[in-house]
């Protein structure tokens, strides 16, 4: 039986990955530790595409045990977007027996200092990683993604965002010297001499309530961000997507455990169908810190109510693209069709409005007018879904019921440009495949805007005519100023133009991703390089990752006596 490693043997194994993050988040470079081609697992101790889909079969129909305290139920549930029931329960928390026995390890995390929590949540990354074709599948089956998007966005992708937090998490513990010789000159007296220990200490237990359609993606820079600062994690999963969680919690408390601390460093909460446990736990007294992605009623409660707690929330946006010039059209409807097509439109950052001007486009295919633009932009959806099997590979299913009856009534808000069509699955016959609908509304009219002035969750997209660039830009500042906006995206040879769309998100504080024609989608952001939402506008008041994101996760706490 292999020995248990030891808290020197962590830091010796993931040091040098913590120094490369380091200064990847310092260049903003490309650079990922974590493979993202399922070819590239199966050996060293990683699954392999076979293996990790046996163990995901595996776990159906299984009780989820994490020897965790305070376990009074066992609850469930989830059945996957793509049809079948998983069978698997969890334990349901006592909270009164799992919140003190959570925070009975903080003592010696504490004292553990930064460099070893970074190098034991590396190591719990690690573990995940060897294992990305088994979350792969958990991924898929919880949240409708098509198998190589949950491979790379539920796998390497969030396990580049939790090991981005451990970073930023590292650099805002370390900024202060763990101890200082402090001496101030007396004149003729003798200086005055001091020592000073200043320690980083948690603020409390911390909160990560998951979303249904990224878990991990969504979850992990929380999770991570508050563990490597000192503090323990309570994981809330979405109901309808535990799995991927507790997967991640099992994992955490395995190598807590051999690293010789205490396990319940990390829980796993799971509800009762309607029993609401967020609203409960968010308001407890020991909780100190909400990580949320999810709805903006939801999040904006958690703002109000858990007064005790630092609360960031990933909310509802209405994303923008301005379309006023090209010189690449076709490459600009390729781009635009992919972005609107992936994961069926669930994304926090797929594009919404297209705000087009009435009189037209200029482009390197010749002036086009809106109409044209519209037609021609249905044609690229059209054609990049008209193969159903690569339909199926982009659109993966949609995550419930809301998204298709969102889906369905989209069609009476206004003029049909590309209508949604039905795609069978044949590996999954019951899951629900749908195309985007995108409609056509005149942005002048007072009753169009309740339409494309919310977020419409899913393949749902609005071209909005607009008067002119100067008033695309206007209402691109509008919306993101009332509405938020987690992306924005803009097409233009104007130099004017483009200017004044910087200037707007400069002032409106939104991510902006300007003439996208290639292989990147406004849709996408890498980690260790793009600010994921600003933390600036209504649809987040964080941004993943920054300083801003873990600095108030812990407070330094100095000691100083006479030298």
């Amino acid at each position: 039986m292999a020995a248990e490693p030891t808290a020197n043997q962590l830091i010796a194994k993931h040091r040098p990955t913590l120094d490369q993050a380091l200064e990847t988040i310092r260049t903003r470079a490309y650079w990922s530790p974590h493979p993202e081609h399922p070819k590239a697992y199966g050996e060293g101790g990683s699954l392999s595409l076979p293996e990790g889909k046996a163990a995901f079969d595996a776990l159906q129909g299984t009780r989820f045990n994490l020897d965790q305290p305070g376990t009074d139920d066992w609850v469930g549930g989830e059945v996957s977007p793509y049809g079948p029931e998983l069978g698997i329960t969890y334990p349901h928390p006592d909270i009164d027996t799992l919140l003190p026995a959570m925070r009975a390890g903080m003592r010696a995390w504490r004292d553990a200092g930064a460099e070893v929590r970074a190098a034991v949540c590396l190591e719990i990354l690690s573990r995940i990683s060897a294992r990305t074709h088994e979350f792969a599948h958990a991924v898929m089956h919880t949240s409708g993604q098509a198998f190589m998007m949950a491979f790379q966005a539920g796998g390497p992708h969030a396990q580049d965002r939790g090991l981005e937090a451990v970073a930023y998490a590292y650099v805002e513990q370390t900024r202060t010297p763990d101890a200082a010789e402090w001496t101030k000159p007396q004149g003729k007296r003798d200086p005055i001499a001091l020592t000073k220990r200043f320690t980083p200490v948690a603020r409390g237990i911390s909160l990560m309530i998951g979303c249904n359609t990224f878990p991990t993606w969504n979850g992990y820079p929380g999770l991570f961000a508050s563990l490597a600062t000192g503090n323990p994690v309570l994981v809330k999963p979405h109901p309808r997507a535990v799995l991927p969680l507790a997967l991640t919690v099992r994992i955490a408390r395995e190598v807590l455990a051999e690293a010789g601390f205490d396990a319940n460093l990390v829980c796993l909460a799971v509800e009762r169908p309607g029993e609401g446990i967020a609203k409960t736990l968010a308001v407890r007294p020991e909780i100190k810190l909400i990580d949320y992605t999810g709805s903006t009623a939801f999040g904006d409660w958690l703002e109000t109510n858990a007064r005790q707690a630092q609360v960031y929330t990933e909310k509802a946006g209405v994303n923008t693209v301005v379309v006023e010039s090209t010189d690449n059209y076709k490459g600009m409807l390729a781009n635009l069709a992919f972005s609107l097509s992936l994961y069926s439109g669930q994304m926090c950052t797929t594009p919404q409005n297209l705000l087009i001007p009435r009189d037209g486009i200029e482009t390197d295919a010749g002036a086009k007018s809106y109409d044209d633009v519209v037609s021609d932009l249905a044609a690229s959806v059209s054609g990049l879904l008209g193969d159903d099997a690569r339909a199926n590979g982009v659109l993966g299913a949609l995550v419930n019921p809301d998204v298709k009856a969102r889906l369905e009534a989209a069609a009476g808000l206004g003029e049909v440009a590309l209508a949604s069509r039905e795609i069978a699955n044949p590996d999954f016959p019951d899951a629900v495949v749908r195309t985007p609908v995108i409609i056509k509304l005149d942005g002048a009219k007072p009753d169009a805007e309740a339409a494309y002035l919310s977020e419409c969750f899913g393949p749902v997209s609005f071209a909005v005519a607009v008067d002119s660039a100067a008033d695309a830009v206007e209402l691109l500042r509008r919306t993101v100023r009332d509405k938020g906006a987690m992306t924005v995206g803009a097409y233009t040879t104007s130099e004017e133009i483009s200017a004044a769309v910087e200037e707007t998100c400069l002032e409106e504080c939104a991510q902006l991703s300007l003439n996208l024609t290639g292989g990147v989608y406004v849709n996408q952001t890498a980690a260790f390089s793009d600010f994921h939402g600003s933390g600036g506008n209504p649809a987040a008041n964080a941004a993943l990752c920054d300083g801003a994101f873990v600095a108030n996760r812990f407070r330094v706490v100095e000691i100083r006596k006479d030298a």
